[in-house]
């Protein structure tokens, strides 16, 4: 008796291991490249995304989902490994993760290593920075153009003029090849023409193909590469939108007193052609950009709709689950930043996430709860029925999937370097408090933004006497770390 016992106990407890191929979930990995939350399922009334808000009714809108560095490559790499980057130790584009993590079991190689076959079609990791025991088969990446005729008119007037003198062409950079088009642009073509467009041609094959192979469960991720600059999509996206509906942010001012190495973002956006020398954006060339890059959001917003459509035609709805996330957020005027992130800022760190799993009690809901990128990796995992790999930093948030109301994280930090120091943020559900620290590790520096008076973070007020008390309080809670955040 206690012997048959055991035996149901132990079936119980890992029966969800036990599901045959054919019963275990799919998962499809969509990730956009530079997308901040501005889509009609976080309240856009400007942005046209009828694709990722139908997601959205299905699924759950996380509001206050929170990257861990504001970069393309550290954000991928500390997701995909579960590790906060102080961890991977990746703050820059260039390392790879086995650099410093050589026996890390990624969040795609552990659902390899538990029967699933894994693809990764596009940006996913950064390109170039890619990482093989992921996937069961080399990353696949598309030949079709990223730019339109102009850009690659203007590409190759660069290349010719330099090759004429002898130039030397730099890898990155103002005036690199890369960077001679310009930052918006609205060909004329078909959707397959271009890159993005031809990336979910051929993930709409990839998922014939798996969809003719059901006892093998698959993870398979497709990257975007809009919206970052330049901004391309077809004419018909761009055609979405007009000039004069479009308005400028109002807070076009760095945050009062931030430290002066604090409140700056990249300078990629200030490369590409036509962009003003003397990097003042009048509004009318602000509205254009602005343009841009919604028009570059529909164009991803029909990529994702096309995949999805195509999920539900061959029957792999209720098999499979879906996550959407941007890999950071984006500032398109805000704080007088165009095209940028790189900081520790709320508009740079907060990013969006959708997911939508089978049989979820939530449909349709939203939560506020402070989630964080590292929590991917043990959610996809916990839904999947996958066991956990050791050392993962995040926290499964499948129970919100459940109850998006319930008790969750204190907190969600995130980390840049810049200015030779090295800031960690911290975002409550009331404030965002910024330590920045020398190499010595001594704080050099403080902010505070409270999102209660001033949800745009435009005034430090780390400074004011009215404060001293909370920054003691929020500096205790950093020093604590995420450990102690935990729900």
């Amino acid at each position: 008796m206690k012997h048959g016992f055991t035996t149901l106990l132990l079936a119980g407890l890992f029966a969800v291991n036990w599901l045959s191929a054919a019963e275990k979930l799919n998962v499809l990995f969509l990730v956009s490249d530079d997308m901040r939350p501005q889509l009609g399922c976080y309240g856009d009334k400007l942005v046209k995304s009828p694709n990722l808000d139908k997601l959205a009714a299905r699924g759950m809108v996380f509001n206050r989902a929170f990257c861990q560095q504001a970069l393309c490559s550290p954000s991928r790499i500390s997701l995909l490994s579960g590790r906060h980057t102080e961890t991977t130790r990746i703050h820059s584009i260039g390392p790879f993760l086995r650099e410093t993590m050589p026996d890390i079991v990624t969040l795609p190689q552990q659902f390899k290593n538990n029967g699933y076959f894994t693809r990764s079609l596009g940006k996913v990791y950064h390109v170039g920075i890619d990482d093989p025991p992921s996937w069961s088969v080399p990353p696949w990446h598309s030949k079709a153009p990223r730019l339109g005729p102009e850009g690659r008119d203007a590409m190759k007037k660069y290349v010719g003029e330099a090759k004429k003198i002898g130039r030397r062409l730099p890898a990155k950079g103002k005036g690199a090849a890369n960077y001679a088009g310009p930052a918006f642009e609205a060909p004329d073509v078909g959707d397959d023409n271009l890159l993005d467009g031809d990336t979910t041609r051929e993930a709409i094959t990839a998922l014939r193909e798996l969809a003719a192979k059901p006892q093998q469960p698959f993870f398979l991720a497709v990257g975007f590469a809009n919206p970052h600059v330049p901004w391309v999509a077809p004419k018909k996206y761009w055609d979405l939108y007009r000039d004069e509906e479009i308005p400028l942010p109002p807070n076009q001012f760095v945050p009062k007193n931030a430290p002066r190495f604090a409140a700056t973002s990249g300078d990629d956006f200030y490369w590409y052609g036509k962009v003003p020398a003397d990097r003042k954006i009048t509004p009318e060339f602000g509205r254009q950009c602005l343009h841009g890059y919604l028009a570059a959001i529909s164009y991803v917003d029909t990529c994702i709709g096309r995949l999805l459509d195509e999920l539900d035609r061959l029957g792999l709805r209720e098999r499979t689950i879906v996550v959407f996330w941007g890999d950071h957020g984006y500032y398109m005027g805000e704080h007088s930043w165009w095209g940028g992130k790189h900081n520790n800022y709320e508009g740079a760190t907060r990013a969006p996430l959708l997911a939508a799993a089978p049989g979820m009690k939530a449909a349709g809901r939203k939560t506020n709860a402070l989630v964080e990128f590292v929590d991917i990796y043990p959610t996809l995992c916990e839904l999947a029925g996958l066991p956990l790999t050791d050392g993962l930093e995040g926290t499964s948030f499948k129970p919100l999937l459940d109850d998006p109301q319930r008790s969750w994280k204190k907190a969600a930090f995130s980390q840049y370097p810049k200015g030779g120091n090295f800031g960690t943020a911290m975002r409550t559900d009331r404030y965002r408090y910024v330590e920045w620290k020398n190499k010595k590790g001594e704080i050099v520096a403080r902010e505070l933004y409270d999102h209660q008076t001033d949800p745009q973070e435009n005034e430090n007020v780390a400074d004011k006497p009215e404060h001293a008390k909370v920054i003691v309080e929020l500096g205790a809670q950093m020093k604590a770390g995420w450990k102690v955040a935990k729900p």
